[in-house]
């Protein structure tokens, strides 16, 4: 989930939020003020119920994100990378790169999201049952009293035992002590995940049914969501497991054709394309990669245009290119390999273009290792 909007950095961590953000933004502030508040605290002027539930929406997602750096914090002390945060429509994700080097680091990074959420949502708690032993009453206490019960439930929600919810990584943290394998615990907990996707549909369409109520569509699509997530997962531990100890040079297509970059579009359709086949030619000049073309790219070039049109206008440019150097795992290369390039990376030894890998040469080494 990529961020739309930047907001900076906290502990050394991009953060940014999705468009979607706005999505869940509107339904709880306008849930609020509109139908929670005005219900249970009747009496209030109407902008009194719309800076309050404004703001308890505001104070939400920042709890959301405070769940967040939690994760990314303590992933960062147990020696992994963090791409960054991203808040969106279902809450918000720390991108991860690399995996916990043992069960116990992978149940710490886990649960302390949980825990945070714990935490945010009793001291709500308190307050608000300071402000209602002092004899306070209304929108303030009701909105304490919101924050409290959100939190709590979220910390509950995000421990039941399945991926990708943090639940599921706890799942998977005890299956991988007890079994000694990560991979089948991690299967393991992305299955579960299936599982819950499942039930929460189940339940949310017969809500919706014996109401009709929005909430159960709302649960329904959850239940849509872990399902696709849960599956993404366990592919994309099955790849992980293909893909364990494989490099770069192992998978690469070596000494690839590359075309010249002040070589006119026409040319390159006529005398190159045909010719090598190829969906893909990097740009060389003196052995230095200095862009890559792509099929894509030279079709929206216009017919009119192509005999005065050069690669190097068209291509990605040397500043885009994905590159590899050859011993490098190709795990820690797939997660750049979404740029630019369609998914394509150029492999340079010592400034010098040796290989590339394209998505086929990644599926034939997935192919390869789950062999193994």
């Amino acid at each position: 989930m990529r961020a739309s909007l930047p907001l900076g950095r906290i502990a050394g961590v991009p953060v940014g939020v999705n468009w979607s953000v706005l999505v869940i933004f509107a339904l709880i502030a306008f849930g609020l003020s509109v139908n929670l508040l005005p219900n249970v605290y009747p009496g209030y002027p109407p902008w009194a119920y719309f800076v309050v539930g404004f703001s308890a929406a505001v104070v939400f997602f920042g709890g959301l994100l405070a769940h967040e750096v939690s994760h990314a914090v303590l992933a960062k002390r147990n020696g992994l990378e963090v791409g960054g945060i991203t808040l969106w429509l279902f809450g918000g994700v720390a991108e991860l790169r690399g995996e916990p080097r043992s069960p116990g680091a992978d149940l710490r990074i886990a649960g302390v999201g949980p825990l945070v959420s714990l935490i945010i949502g009793l001291a709500f708690g308190a307050v608000a049952a300071g402000f209602a032993l002092a004899g306070a009453q209304g929108l303030v206490v009701g909105a304490f009293s919101w924050l409290a019960g959100i939190n709590i439930l979220l910390a509950v929600f995000n421990l039941l035992p399945a991926a990708p919810l943090d639940g599921g990584r706890v799942l998977r943290a005890a299956l991988w002590k007890l079994r000694g394998d990560r991979v089948r615990a991690a299967i393991a907990a992305a299955r579960a995940g299936r599982v819950l996707g499942v039930l929460l549909i189940a339940l949310g369409l017969w809500q919706f049914l014996a109401g009709p109520a929005f909430g159960g569509l709302w649960l329904a699509f959850i239940g849509w969501f872990l399902i696709g997530a849960a599956a993404a997962e366990e592919q994309q531990v099955r790849v992980s497991s293909a893909l364990a100890g494989v490099r770069v040079r192992d998978v690469m297509t070596e000494q690839p054709q590359t075309a010249p970059p002040d070589l006119t579009v026409a040319d390159f359709i006529d005398h190159y394309l045909f010719t090598y086949r190829h969906a893909a030619l990097p740009l060389a000049e003196d052995g230095r990669a200095v862009g890559l073309v792509t099929l894509d790219r030279v079709r929206q070039v216009p017919p009119a245009q192509r005999a005065t049109t050069s690669l190097r206008q068209v291509a990605c440019r040397s500043e885009e290119l994905v590159t590899a150097n050859p011993d490098e795992q190709v795990m820690d290369l797939l997660p750049r390999l979404n740029e630019c390039t369609d998914g394509r990376a150029l492999v340079v030894s010592d400034g010098e273009l040796v290989g590339i890998v394209s998505p086929s040469d990644i599926d034939r080494a997935v192919q390869r290792g789950s062999l193994r």
